[in-house]
C-alpha cells in the first residue's frame, strides 16, 4: 500500500518526459538496468552476477515464474512443487502439460521441505524445483545451511532450482535474508527470481528479475521474445534510481510493516489462534482451532461476521489447511480496525 522513495518516482518522471523513451524496449532490460541489478547483488549479497548472460529483466517477477515452465519443461516432466506454496508455481507446469510432485512445508521443520524424504523414483524424473523464501504464505526463512543442502540435491539429480525470493529486503528484528547464489556453486543448478514489486514498492510498476544460471536465463529470455517486451524504459530507469540510489529508507518502511505484523501477531494469539512472529515477508500465518470447521469456512466466517478479508490457507495447497494468510500490505490504521473487529467478535464466542 505504500508508495516507493521520492528519488524513483523522479527518475520516473525525468525518463517519462523524453520522448526517446516510448518507444519499444529490448526484451531482457536496458543494459543499464542489468547492471544495475548486478551492482544491487554486489552490494546486497555480495554475488558477482555477468549483466550480459546471467540477468534478465522481467513484468514483474511472476511473469518469469510462469514463463519458466514453457523456457524449462516438456508435457510429462515432473516439477517438485512446496504446498503451501505459491499457486502459479503449479499452475504454470499444468498449462504445459507438466506433472506436479507436492513437497510438504510443515510446521515441525519449520516449513521447509524434507528433501531426503522425497522418493528416489521422484528426484530422478524431477526436472525442477521451487523454494520460496521468505515465504508466502508461511512468512517462514531458510537458513543458508538448508540453501546448500538444496543446491546439493538439485546437483545430484540434475534438477534446476527456481528460487524465488521477492521478500528478500522485508525483514525485522535485524534478520537479513540470504540469495540462493550466495551457496557456493549455486550458479550451476539455480535461478533466482526478485521483483522490486515487494522490495521497493513498486507493485504496479511491473519490473522484476531472474538472474544466476545462465542456461536457464538464456532460455527465459527466448521465451519472452515470442511472448512479450521488455518494461517500459521510463519503469526501467525509476528501477535503476530503486537499486542504485539510497537505500536508508527501507528501514523506515520495514518498520511500518513491523508495527502491523506484531499488531497481527499480538491479536491472533490473544483470541486463540497461535501464531509465529515471522523474520520477514508481508505475511503472518495463525492456526485455526481444533473445532472441526476448514480454513475457508473460517475465513468465510469471519468475512460474513466483521467484514475482515482473510485468506484460507488452502488457497495454497493441502497442507494450508488449518491456517489462515494474513496480510500486512495494508494501511496500519486498517489493519488496527480489522484486528479490532476480530477481538471483538471473538469475544462474543
Amino acid at each position: 500500500d505504500l508508495p516507493p522513495a521520492p528519488h524513483i518516482i523522479e527518475a520516473l518522471e525525468r525518463a517519462a518526459r523524453d520522448p526517446g523513451k516510448h518507444g519499444y524496449p529490448g526484451y531482457g532490460g536496458t543494459p543499464a538496468l542489468r547492471r544495475a541489478i548486478a551492482d544491487y547483488y554486489a552490494a546486497r549479497f555480495g554475488v558477482t552476477l555477468d549483466p550480459a548472460r546471467e540477468i534478465v529483466a522481467l513484468l514483474g517477477s511472476k511473469e518469469g515464474l510462469a514463463n519458466m515452465a514453457l523456457a524449462w519443461l516438456d508435457p510429462g516432466d515432473l516439477v517438485l512443487v512446496p504446498d503451501p506454496g505459491y499457486p502459479t508455481y503449479s499452475m504454470a507446469p499444468l498449462m504445459v502439460g507438466a506433472e506436479i510432485y507436492a513437497v510438504p512445508l510443515l510446521e515441525e521443520r519449520g516449513y521447509l521441505p524434507d528433501l531426503a524424504a522425497i522418493p528416489p523414483e521422484v528426484a530422478r524424473r524431477a526436472r525442477l524445483l521451487w523454494l520460496n523464501y521468505p515465504n508466502n504464505p508461511t512468512g517462514a526463512v531458510a537458513p543458508l545451511a538448508f540453501l546448500a543442502e538444496a543446491v546439493e540435491f538439485c546437483r545430484r539429480h540434475d534438477i534446476l532450482l527456481c528460487y524465488d525470493a521477492p521478500y528478500c529486503d522485508i525483514c525485522f528484528d535485524g534478520y537479513v535474508a540470504p540469495s540462493i547464489l550466495q551457496v557456493p556453486g549455486a550458479r550451476e543448478v539455480a535461478i533466482e527470481f526478485n521483483s522490486l514489486s515487494k522490495s521497493h514498492n513498486m507493485a504496479g510498476w511491473r519490473l522484476g528479475m531472474a538472474v544466476g544460471n545462465e542456461v536457464a536465463v538464456e532460455a527465459l529470455a527466448r521465451v519472452k521474445t515470442n511472448i512479450d517486451s521488455g518494461p517500459f524504459l521510463a519503469v526501467q530507469e525509476g528501477a535503476i534510481a530503486a537499486l542504485t540510489g539510497d537505500q536508508s529508507w527501507l528501514e523506515e518502511r520495514n518498520a511500518i510493516y513491523q508495527e502491523r505484523r506484531d499488531l497481527v501477531v499480538e491479536t491472533f494469539n490473544t483470541i486463540g489462534m497461535p501464531t509465529a512472529t515471522p523474520k520477514a515477508s508481508l505475511y503472518v500465518w495463525p492456526r485455526l482451532p481444533a473445532d472441526g470447521r476448514s480454513a475457508e469456512e473460517v475465513a468465510n466466517w469471519l468475512l460474513e461476521e466483521t467484514g475482515v478479508s482473510l485468506t484460507p490457507g488452502t488457497a495454497f495447497g493441502p497442507h494450508g489447511e488449518g491456517h489462515l494468510r494474513v496480510s500486512i500490505g495494508a494501511p496500519t490504521e486498517r489493519v488496527r480496525e480489522a484486528m479490532a473487529r476480530l477481538r471483538r467478535r471473538l469475544a462474543e464466542g
